[in-house]
């Protein structure tokens, strides 16, 4: 699913985002990358926009966020922030990103669960799991509590107090270290390369 691309500044909405690498390539397939795209994702929350779901797939991202700044500032903090960083701390000068992205601004309780819907099953439809909960690099996943829905968004019969925004659980320090900042990843250090990279194992699946 790639939306169609709006000319996005309201800083009030909820938007669905789509970006992907530069030829497709499959650069979150290596675990470093992965774990710094999250650290630079994650670094902006709350400042710069509110996080609802995402999935981080081998050559493409999706995000339902809500952004406090434009949108265009916001999808630039990500991309061009984690290309600074694959400079800085991967030492890589690989082009990263395909130029742009796509937006859909989300127009209701029906659009937002269809859009969490598309992006918790996009690993399991590319055959990078069996089920979205068994996909790390996916908000489906155990242990990821980022920013609830919209109160907007929420239909009349869910409505309930809403205590801001929720810490993000993959957080145990403050340390920049990325081996350590995100929880999916704690308990695979002793693991062998091949486990570790296990989402992406039918990586050439892809199209």
């Amino acid at each position: 699913m790639k939306p169609a691309r709006e000319h996005a500044t309201n800083n009030t909405q909820t938007y669905f985002v789509t970006s992907d690498t530069w030829e497709r390539r499959a650069l979150f397939h290596a675990e470093p990358w992965a774990r710094l795209f999250f650290k630079t994702l994650l670094s902006h929350r709350g400042e710069a926009y509110l996080l609802h779901k995402f999935v981080l797939m081998p050559d493409h991202f999706h995000l339902l966020i809500s952004p406090s700044i434009s949108l265009e500032k916001a999808i630039q903090l990500i991309k061009g922030g984690f290309s600074y960083q694959v400079k800085k701390e991967l030492e890589s000068n690989a082009e990263i990103w395909r130029g742009g992205f796509a937006d859909h601004r989300v127009r209701d309780a029906e659009d937002y669960n269809k859009h969490v819907h598309y992006i918790h099953l996009n690993p399991v439809k590319k055959h990078l799991c069996a089920s979205p909960e068994e996909y790390r690099y996916s908000s489906a996943y155990p242990g990821w509590k980022l920013d609830p829905i919209p109160q907007w968004l929420k239909p009349p019969e869910i409505f309930g107090p809403v205590g801001g925004t929720t810490e993000v659980v993959p957080f145990q320090s403050s340390s920049k270290s990325c081996a350590s900042i995100v929880a999916p990843f704690q308990s695979i250090s002793n693991k062998s390369s091949t486990a570790i990279t296990a989402p992406f194992q039918n990586a050439s699946l892809m199209k």
